[in-house]
């Protein structure tokens, strides 16, 4: 299994609008980087979901439930999405301050290129930000 972190505009689609959907497609990635890493994603791979710009915290786990398929919104035929489906919401939240300030966590993606809205976690990093959020890895 691989470990994957996805990021939203809780404005935009929150943590309570995906587990009140529980399967939705993850799109509108137009960075050929998060592309690339959403391309990767197998079934049963997990993510965490950030609320980004507002909050700036882990605040989900999703399980990707269909692999990368063509999105219909790109008339490039470029980019596309996956299907992710809500896990578990935890009990803390991880902010981005929390791990910023974590020497476990200096190498972490969401550190080093913070503006990336689909990224590899590692199973080290997986593991501790799961029990800093008081879930089981």
């Amino acid at each position: 299994m691989n470990y994957w972190l996805v990021k939203s505009e809780p404005d935009a689609w929150s943590w309570d609008d995906q587990v009140k959907a529980k399967t939705t497609f993850w799109n509108g990635v137009r960075n050929y980087m998060a592309a690339n890493f959403m391309r990767a994603m197998k079934i049963g791979d997990r993510a965490f979901f950030y609320h980004s710009n507002e909050g700036k915290e882990i605040v989900g786990v999703v399980e990707i439930t269909k692999e990368f398929y063509p999105d219909p919104k790109d008339e490039t035929g470029k980019f596309g999405m996956v299907d992710v489906t809500a896990v578990e919401r935890l009990p803390t939240p991880v902010t981005l301050v929390q791990i910023k300030a974590d020497p476990a966590l200096s190498n972490m993606v969401l550190v080093k290129n913070s503006r990336l809205s689909v990224q590899p976690v590692t199973p080290e990093e997986w593991k501790y930000i799961a029990k800093l959020g008081g879930i089981k890895a």
